[in-house]
C-alpha cells in the first residue's frame, strides 16, 4: 500500500500555498517570498504543476486537514535547521503583506504547537489572538 507522503520540500511549498490562501488574498509580497523559498530549495527549475492542482483544487474547509498532513510530511523527513527555516518562511509570508490576519496566525500557530520544542525555542513567538 502506498503512504502517498510528499518530500519535505513539496510539502513545504503546500504549507506556504494554503498559508498564502488563508486569508483569500494572495499578495505580490506573499509571491515573492514563495518564490525564494523555491529557488532556495530546488536550485534547478521544477514542474510543479501537479502540485498547483492538488492545491488549487482543496476546498477551504480541506486546507486544515491538507496542512496538518504536510506539516507531518514535512517533519519526518527535516532537520532542525530546515523546519526553523520553514517556519522562518511562514512567518515572512504572513507578515509580507504588512498585516497578520487571525487566519495567518492560526495556521502559523499549527505550526508553533505541533513543531515547538526546546530546538526551537528561540525563534520568535508571533502573538497569538484568541
Amino acid at each position: 500500500m502506498p503512504n502517498n507522503r510528499l518530500n519535505k520540500t513539496v510539502a513545504g511549498y503546500h504549507l506556504l500555498m494554503i498559508l498564502s490562501a488563508v486569508d483569500f488574498r494572495i499578495s505580490g509580497e506573499e509571491d515573492k517570498v514563495i518564490r525564494r523559498y523555491l529557488n532556495q530549495e530546488f536550485p534547478i527549475h521544477v514542474n510543479l504543476d501537479k502540485q498547483m492542482d492538488i492545491i488549487s483544487n482543496l476546498k477551504p474547509d480541506e486546507w486544515e486537514g491538507h496542512f496538518l498532513k504536510m506539516m507531518d510530511d514535512f517533519y519526518d523527513d527535516a532537520t532542525e535547521m530546515e523546519l526553523m527555516n520553514l517556519i522562518r518562511f511562514a512567518i515572512q509570508l504572513a507578515k509580507a503583506d504588512k498585516v497578520i490576519t487571525k487566519e495567518e496566525n492560526y495556521y502559523l500557530n499549527l505550526l508553533f504547537d505541533h513543531w515547538t520544542s526546546e530546538k526551537l525555542a528561540f525563534l520568535p513567538i508571533v502573538k497569538r489572538e484568541n
